[in-house]
């Protein structure tokens, strides 16, 4: 029973880990390109920081990937079997990569926007559409970390 909850604990720890370690890595990417972007451009200010907030939403998918196991399925106890422990491990490795990588990738796509809106184009909303496209894989495996939760129940 140990080792199923060391597998389980291994794939939560994962999931956080490296959603969180995506964000923080999205929102500096975007961090940047804003403070670089002010200098050039008053008034953008409000944009820039719903652009750079953006990447930080896959962390926040990492922990509801946690909060579904403990919480809503109630897997994480010293009952947890061989599969559902095998379930989590692997659900926890594919969201945290599956965040780390869209959170990167998003905060690159908003970058570039904050730096064409800092060369005076009006391109935010068209960012905030285009980024989130990277922001639904993370949203697609969340609701795999779901549906594997709920099928090992």
């Amino acid at each position: 029973m140990e080792m199923n909850l060391l597998l389980a604990y291994s794939g939560i720890a994962v999931m956080l880990a490296l959603s969180g370690i995506g964000s923080a890595f999205g929102v500096t990417i975007v961090g940047s390109a804003a403070i670089g972007a002010m200098k050039k451009t008053d008034g953008a200010f409000g944009n820039f920081l719903v652009l750079t907030a953006l990447p930080g939403t896959q962390g926040l998918y990492g922990f509801a990937g946690y909060f579904m196991f403990q919480n809503i399925f109630g897997l994480l106890t010293s009952s947890i079997t061989g599969l559902q422990a095998a379930a989590i491990f692997g659900s926890g490795i594919a969201m945290g990569l599956v965040g780390l990588f869209s959170s990167i990738r998003q905060g690159k796509v908003c970058a570039d926007g904050v730096a064409a809106i800092g060369q005076g184009h009006d391109v935010f909303t068209n960012t905030l559409i285009l980024a989130v496209f990277p922001e639904l894989y993370a949203i697609v495996v969340l609701a795999a970390v779901y549906l594997v939760g709920a099928a090992v129940v």
